[in-house]
């Protein structure tokens, strides 16, 4: 089945809920106007639906592979990044001076969303080089910028993030990569990185590797850490390429999904040490990595709104086609699988997360443009902190999500879902990873209740809370039953994630591990009543506009009846939830190491 951007649902969030035309008003960002995002947004998803999104199943069957140092990519691969490069994809949200559009990232991440539909393994590559520019557009130096960032912004270069080695997997205080100093504004850097996305391949000129290491009188820890550029073929001042610097590819990982993209381990130094350039200041690497963290962590949840959005049209396509049984309110023959009511409580539970989850992530977007471009110092510090709270649950709920709504769209198919030749079941090993690369849903979660939520007391979480309760209040005073319904789901829902937030806040300083037990699940109810209060502004924008007798009325129809869905059948859960949290703890802790 061929993917078809859902173009409509793009627009109405980016419009009615994440307030596009009012960021295309901000310095900067004037180019962004509805019409020219409609524009935008139609271009890649012609692009998508035409040169990536065939290669997704040949991906699979035929992977990339590595032979002899080097790594040879799924056919086809290599002409498609060629063709996104010139076509400008790579640079949506990147500077002008450098070769991009200069685009704000609310117009932008629909754009990474239909890409990592169509494709996720080849959507991982042009994924860490937006995450090496972002690193080097805030701490590389002009002249790093200038060999650097044009070509990579091209796609003539692509970028990687080398954080992971054999003995330190999330904990980086154990990186152990030396950094020598040799004296004319380099280093020699030695070490072997491991699970380096895209670390070789054959689809670029260069590869720009962002690499952690020590140089040798750093102090122990994370505080010691340093970050260098150091590219697969070294560049001269004038950005022509120089002899192979030495970095090889030993070996890359046989996978249980996303098998077209190529995870690299990488040894650094086998031949007298591989050159590098310091990036910003000494010991300060991870500092600047956590820039490329925390785009890739915002990338990497929207790539679970992508695989949850391609298996959901899988599914619907299948119900629609495969006929079975009788329609229990009677029939003359058996009818298609879309008639019987748990098939349509699958695609609806698959359709109203999907939603629910890009909603939330498109206001997050938001949320960053009017951090970086709003006139008003207040407004860009109440919009960043919004966004860095957002995006743990952005990315930490909207995986979990992923995995929960391609395992469902498995089951629409029945067994069918469980034979490869389907592609079902290609979307749920592809989403398998999500959670765990670019930090677990535990170190999301972790970061929520640790940075997020322990820091100021709760005061920020508390704030958002009290914007849900002025939804639910608006709902509630509406005429429309279905209106009144969701904002009694909300308003339930909202309480219970209040009263989380306060143990949280209370039980920190008496039994952090106690606190600490019921992080994931908290990050669950988070992003449940999060996503359910953008399902619910949605639901009064298409209640407003039928009213006033405006637009497609199926659409919003559909929209009120989805959001209905949600707080109903998610919203719901969050009093369990709580319960979970608030009074489980000591059930998580009861055993001992030894009793396991």
């Amino acid at each position: 089945m061929s993917y078809a951007a859902p173009l409509k649902d793009m627009a109405f969030v980016m419009n009615e809920l994440a307030g596009l035309e009012a960021i295309s008003q901000m310095p900067g960002c004037e180019d962004a106007s509805p019409e020219t995002a409609e524009a935008v947004l139609e271009e890649n998803a012609k692009f998508c639906a035409e040169v990536v999104a065939p290669l997704n199943w040949a991906g699979d069957c035929e992977p990339s592979h590595w032979h002899d140092g080097k790594v040879t990519t799924t056919p086809g691969f290599k002409e498609a990044f060629k063709a996104f490069g010139e076509a400008g994809w790579q640079g949506v949200q990147h500077p002008v001076e450098f070769g991009g559009q200069g685009l704000p990232k609310l117009l932008a991440t629909p754009c990474i969303e239909m890409l990592n539909s169509a494709n996720l393994s080849f959507a991982l590559c042009p994924l860490l080089t937006d995450g090496a520019i972002e690193a080097l557009m805030t701490a590389g130096t002009d002249a790093q910028k200038s060999l650097y960032l044009e070509k990579l912004i091209s796609g003539q270069w692509t970028g990687t993030m080398n954080l992971t080695e054999p003995q330190a997997g999330s904990d980086l205080a154990l990186v152990r990569s030396r950094a020598v100093p040799q004296g004319d504004g380099t280093h020699k850097i030695f070490g072997t990185k491991i699970y380096i996305t895209y670390g070789e391949h054959d689809m670029a000129e260069n590869i720009v590797h962002l690499v952690l290491a020590r140089t040798p009188d750093a102090p122990e820890g994370v505080k010691g850490i340093s970050l260098f550029t150091v590219p697969k073929f070294l560049v001269s001042a004038d950005g022509s390429l120089g002899d192979r610097n030495d970095v090889h590819c030993v070996s890359i990982e046989h996978k249980l999904g996303i098998k077209a993209s190529p995870t690299a381990v990488l040894q650094f130094g086998d031949h007298g040490g591989a050159i590098g350039q310091l990036v910003g200041e000494e010991n300060r690497g991870l500092e600047y990595m956590f820039i490329m963290m925390n785009a890739a962590r915002f990338a990497v949840g929207m790539q679970g709104i992508a695989v949850a959005e391609r298996a959901y049209q899988k599914a619907v396509s299948y119900a629609r086609d495969r006929v079975q049984s009788r329609d229990l309110a009677g029939s003359a023959g058996p009818v298609a699988i879309i008639h019987h009511p748990d098939v349509k409580r699958m695609l609806m539970s698959m359709r109203a997360q999907t939603e629910a989850a890009r909603a939330l992530s498109y206001v997050t977007a938001s949320a960053f443009d009017a951090a970086h471009h709003h006139s008003d110092a207040a407004t860009r510090k109440t919009n960043q902190a919004f966004y860095e709270f957002m995006v743990p649950i952005v990315k930490g709920w909207s995986t979990e999500m992923s995995i929960d709504v391609s395992s469902t769209g498995v089951q629409v198919h029945g067994g069918m879902g469980f034979i490869e030749e389907t592609g079902a079941a290609q979307y749920y090993r592809d989403a398998r990873i999500l959670t765990i690369y670019e930090g677990t849903t535990a170190i999301q979660a972790n970061d929520l209740v640790g940075r997020k939520t322990m820091r100021d007391g709760g005061a920020l979480a508390k704030q958002l809370l009290a914007q849900v309760t002025q939804t639910a209040t608006t709902l509630a005073g509406t005429d429309s039953d279905d209106l009144r319904a969701i904002a009694h789901r909300l308003s339930e829902a909202n309480t219970a994630l209040d009263q989380v937030v306060d143990y949280i806040a209370a039980t920190a300083k008496s039994d952090i591990k106690a606190a600490f037990a019921g992080s994931v699940p908290y990050l669950k109810l988070a992003g449940i009543v999060f996503g359910g209060w953008q399902m619910a502004r949605a639901a009064l924008v298409s209640q407003q506009k039928l009213q006033a007798g405006e637009g497609d009325v199926a659409f919003f129809n559909a929209k009120i009846g989805t959001a209905r869905f949600f707080a109903d059948h998610y919203l719901s859960q969050a009093t369990g939830i709580r319960a979970a949290i608030v009074e489980g703890s000591s059930g998580v802790l009861a055993l001992s190491a030894d009793q396991f």
